[in-house]
């Protein structure tokens, strides 16, 4: 039995087709204008004549949300935080650690592995810290920064069974050279992030990727551009941003959409526990939080991460920016897909994984397709 979506508008990450249908099992199996379908015996038809459907979002900076953290290292609890996020339309996940103990790490490593291996959503790791700049911790905590560290980088990816797809770090500082060529040797896409590097020392990098850029990193200043100039200055680096409207303003996203384009921007939530939960106190990496007016802080009034839903960064991104739907599918799931070679996901093609949302005219989520298993909003 396969399911055919018929009469909407189709974004395949590729093409427009206006009035168009798809059919998939937990691959899809045909794509293409209304006109050119033929009915087969086992299809289960569903005509969605007005919504919209794009691939699925690729989430890789996301440490938690309903009440779980990738660093409790539960693959059980794991497990069900993914299976919560598709409900904002996350068909692919980097459980996101944080700068902790190594011990800490080491127990979420194990725990990511295991919760991996039963849910195909989780598609690598992203190592945040501990090897970062103290001066651009916010909400990491000091006591555990070190300097990079080859051989802990790859005990780790070890432990997570060779899934870290993305480290940030802060090349600035002493190792990072060797650091870089374990990361490009492995398959890991070196993030500058919580850096306080100068551009003259960006331009020695190998960092081809920014995590949440304009925060926690060295400003864009009139004589050194820092991370953040560095970053809109060169074309091949890609740029992760936090699109809720409180990580940064919204014509500071314009500006960076428009300098950047579409191709270079990926939109992430940075979400932690307390996303998805009522407002109130909670915690990230053994740090009180404090969620209020959707914002989520540490007692010291550092921004702690995010409580933003995948489905309202991509409408956000479009409001912000004035840019279109085609654009907003390249920055939620084919540059992801492009970036970490994640060739069966990010867009609608025969042959990739049925990993798709279905959307109203005004895109708002209506039903999640992961490998063809249907999760219907609530």
């Amino acid at each position: 039995m396969s399911i055919v979506l018929k009469h909407a508008k189709i974004y395949t990450g590729d093409a427009v087709i206006p009035d168009g249908y798809i059919r998939f099992d937990q691959q899809i199996e045909a794509v293409g204008p209304v006109a050119d379908y033929r009915p087969l015996p086992a299809d289960d038809l569903h005509v969605v004549t007005g919504q919209t459907i794009v691939p699925g979002f690729i989430d890789v900076h996301s440490h938690g949300g309903y009440g779980y953290d990738s660093m409790d290292g539960d693959p059980d609890q794991i497990d069900k935080m993914v299976n919560q996020m598709v409900h904002e339309g996350i068909t692919s996940l980097f459980p996101t650690t944080m700068t902790q103990s190594n011990e800490a790490i080491d127990h979420a490593m194990r725990g990511i592995a295991v919760a991996a291996e039963r849910n195909p959503i989780i598609q690598g790791v992203h190592l945040e810290g501990p090897f970062i700049a103290a001066i651009f911790k916010g909400a990491q905590p000091e006591k555990y920064i070190k300097d990079p560290d080859t051989a802990l980088l790859e005990r780790w990816n070890q432990l997570s069974g060779h899934r870290v797809k993305l480290i940030t770090y802060a090349p600035e500082d002493a190792g990072a050279a060797a650091f870089e060529s374990y990361c490009l040797a492995n398959g890991i896409v070196p993030s500058v992030g919580h850096s306080n590097a100068t551009r003259e020392q960006l331009l020695e990098s190998r960092a081809t990727h920014v995590t949440h850029l304009y925060n926690a990193q060295r400003g864009l200043r009139h004589r050194e551009p820092g991370v953040t100039g560095h970053a809109m200055l060169e074309d091949n680096l890609y740029c992760e941003i936090i699109c809720d409207g409180f990580h940064i303003v919204p014509d500071m996203i314009k500006l960076a959409y428009e300098q950047k384009g579409p191709h270079r921007l990926e939109l992430v939530t940075d979400s932690m526990r307390a996303k998805g939960m009522p407002e109130g106190v909670s915690e990230l990496g053994g740090q009180k939080v404090i969620v209020k007016d959707r914002q989520a802080r540490l007692e010291s009034g550092n921004l702690a991460g995010s409580v933003l839903r995948y489905d309202e960064a991509f409408r956000n991104v479009i409001a912000f920016t004035g840019c279109d739907v085609n654009a907003a599918v390249q920055m939620s799931a084919v540059n992801q897909a492009e970036e970490f070679g994640l060739t069966q996901k990010g867009k609608l093609q025969v042959g990739r994984d049925a990993d798709l949302n279905l959307m109203t005219s005004d895109l708002h989520l209506t039903a999640t397709y992961s490998l063809g298993r249907k999760f219907s909003t609530d």
